[in-house]
């Protein structure tokens, strides 16, 4: 008898629907959308950057783990109209001097923790690597049904992309680069 119990409680775990241990949803790549914004001296610059992949885990209100990987070689620019100069900034961000995207072609972020806020928004914890160098992470995002949106701001100097930063060269004057950059997003899960 009791042998006969322990083998119904084993058939009964393995035949849980997921939602009991959470609930993953799968990124639709198609309908999600990364907007970077760099800023320097005088100006900005905008574009977008790709989904390869993504999923969220959700366990009751809270999720519980997820994971993105943005495609770096896709990296593009929106308000530069000239067709040489705009290549050559684009060309120059996959450069050693910024994102190094033929040595790290995908940057990834890793989610830990999604927690609902007083403002009923989610407040995301986790990490995100970029040319090989892991940080950790905090955002929040705005969930409408199966569409989430919001800004994550990243400190580029915390992932060796030093080109024109001040956290690492003195006297750039107009040449500086702001060392965040913000990453506003809009993705939609299947």
């Amino acid at each position: 008898m009791k042998k006969l119990s322990t083998l119904i409680l084993a058939l009964g775990f393995l035949v849980m629907t997921p939602a009991a241990f959470g609930q993953k949803s799968e990124l639709k790549v198609e309908d999600s959308q990364i907007v970077w914004t760099g800023k320097k001296v005088g100006g900005s610059h905008t574009g977008a950057i790709e989904l390869l992949s993504g999923y969220l885990e959700k366990s009751g209100d809270s999720f519980v783990s997820g994971k993105f990987v943005a495609d770096m070689t896709s990296i593009s620019n929106h308000d530069i109209e000239d067709k040489d100069s705009k290549a050559q900034l684009v060309g120059h961000l996959k450069s050693d001097d910024f994102f190094s995207v033929d040595e790290y072609p995908t940057a990834t972020l890793e989610i830990k923790n999604g927690e609902k806020v007083e403002s009923g928004n989610y407040k995301f914890t986790g990490t995100m690597t970029i040319k090989g160098q892991t940080n950790p992470v905090s955002f929040e995002a705005k969930v409408e049904g199966k569409t989430f949106s919001g800004k994550l701001v990243v400190d580029r100097s915390k992932y060796n992309v030093r080109y024109g930063s001040g956290s690492f060269f003195d006297n750039l004057g107009d040449n500086l680069i702001y060392d965040d950059f913000e990453l506003d997003f809009e993705v939609t899960f299947k």
